[in-house]
């Protein structure tokens, strides 16, 4: 198996609801800013509302830190809709809900369930050169934390902007970082 760790994500063009509308999604809509992808296995579902919703109430803090939210299920963009209009969790999302009926975003972020034609429950963080700096893969029962995304988004960023430094376990902004080098062998 191949890690995505630092590979460009693919060429993609495919259908969104966003903002009471229906629009086109492209890789060029990632270039210069940081990306979050969150695939979901489908909507009108049980655990996927609930990670939703949770990314819904963080998505304020996440584009304050220049991040934009790309929600991914296998449905298509009027399914997206449809469920956004008849649940009151689905109403409070404010980003993109990417359509993937076809699973070619989910198959080249590695999440795709050929048997079920549905998605894993995958998160990639994208850099703003395109390149994936945090890909997570976790199997449909278990659901995720968008305060631990939003930690691990600010790392990220953090390392992107300071050479030479790296966070350490549970680091959150303002907090101390390590510089790697031979005075830290065997010290930590």
């Amino acid at each position: 198996m191949t890690t995505l760790i630092n590979s460009k994500v693919t060429d993609f063009k495919v259908q969104a609801y966003h903002n009471d509308a229906f629009k086109t999604v492209s890789q060029n809509d990632l270039k210069g800013k940081w990306s979050v992808f969150f695939f979901y296995p489908a909507d009108f579902t049980f655990v996927c509302p609930t990670e939703l919703g949770d990314l819904a109430d963080k998505y304020s803090e996440l584009q304050k830190i220049s991040v934009e939210v790309y929600s991914v299920s296998t449905d298509t963009h009027f399914v997206h809709k449809a469920w956004h209009d008849a649940s009151e969790t689905i109403k409070k999302i404010k980003y993109p809900m990417l359509a993937d009926p076809t699973g070619h975003l989910a198959k080249a972020f590695g999440v795709y369930i050929e048997e079920e034609g549905l998605a894993y429950r995958g998160t990639f963080l994208v850099d703003p050169e395109g390149r994936i700096k945090i890909a997570e893969i976790h199997d449909n029962g278990i659901g995720r934390n968008a305060d631990e995304l939003l930690r691990k988004v600010q790392a990220a960023q953090f390392v992107a902007s300071h050479p030479g430094e790296v966070c350490p376990a549970k680091w959150k902004p303002g907090e101390k970082t390590l510089k790697p080098g031979l005075n830290l062998v065997g010290k930590i």
